[in-house]
């Protein structure tokens, strides 16, 4: 009994040893961790509304974030286009894509944010084939409106990723469902938002 007790209070200790521990190390690099994550929001957001000097933050009424780009640094004008995140559980993780579009809902590109899928399969979703610079399955997507969006097995345009159908359902319905929770596909005109 002597011993087991010995042995707990010392397992006791280490436990609290490695929590103290995680907690320090959570501490040090969670400020790091945040500002990468704007760093990777803020390169898509150039990369999904190419034509905007200046992108804006917002929010609906139901508190869902959204950004808006405009053509000059003066934001009291219309916007040339609209980007919002969206996500999706995958195979084996959720996906999470930033998708721009222009004032009438057409798809500018999308950019995958963050993905852990299969080596070899669902990642290839991020893959850049030699001699392009984006990557093959997210140029699918330019040029696509809301109700275009469907992969070839569903009867869509959009080509599914060999052996990795669930990711590129994903993409799709997670894309659909960002047009259906800010309301998109029924605003396309002038104002979406």
């Amino acid at each position: 009994m002597k011993n087991i007790l010995k042995l707990s209070f010392i397992l006791g200790c280490f436990c609290i040893a490695a929590a103290f521990s995680l907690a320090g190390v959570n501490k040090i690099t969670k400020p790091r961790i945040e500002l990468e994550r704007k760093k990777a929001i803020n390169n898509a957001l150039k990369f999904v509304l190419p034509y905007a000097k200046t992108i804006t933050e917002n929010k609906t009424p139901d508190d869902k974030i959204y950004y808006s780009g405009f053509s000059t640094e003066d934001t009291t004008q219309s916007p040339t286009g609209y980007a919002f995140i969206t996500y999706g559980q995958g195979y084996s993780s959720r996906i999470q894509t930033m998708v721009g579009i222009d004032n009438e809902g057409i798809i500018q590109a999308i950019s995958i944010l963050f993905q852990q899928e299969t080596p070899g399969l669902g990642a290839k979703a991020t893959e850049i084939k030699p001699g392009e610079e984006t990557p093959w399955f997210q140029q699918q997507f330019e040029g696509k409106s809301p109700v275009d969006i469907k992969v070839d097995k569903d009867g869509g345009e959009i080509v599914s990723i060999t052996g990795a159908t669930i990711t590129s359902r994903t993409v799709t319905t997670s894309i659909q469902k960002g047009f259906d929770l800010l309301s998109l596909k029924k605003k396309v005109g002038r104002h979406l938002f």
